[in-house]
């Protein structure tokens, strides 16, 4: 399984739907909750290339970006080989 990482934030659907969408993979991750960290954010954005909105969603270190740039992944049966490498 690839290391995957999610920048999130404790109200935030798009996280909620973006770990849903993960868990129905089978994928596990680690997730850095904001608010409850928030001396994470300035290290989020930079990683992000300036973004400052969440989920922002990293798999090997790859910026994949948010819940949108996830499911479109998935969509196209992208995902899969991602989680699978």
């Amino acid at each position: 399984m690839p290391k995957i990482e999610i920048y999130t934030k404790t109200v935030c659907p798009y996280c909620t739907m973006a770990k849903r969408l993960l868990e129905s993979k089978g994928a596990s991750w680690e997730e850095i909750n904001l608010s409850d960290h928030p001396e994470k954010t300035d290290e989020m954005v930079a990683r992000a290339g300036g973004k400052m909105t969440v989920p922002e969603i990293f798999i090997d270190d790859k910026l994949i970006g948010g819940y949108d740039d996830l499911a479109e992944l998935a969509q196209k049966g992208e995902l899969d080989a991602l989680l699978a490498s």
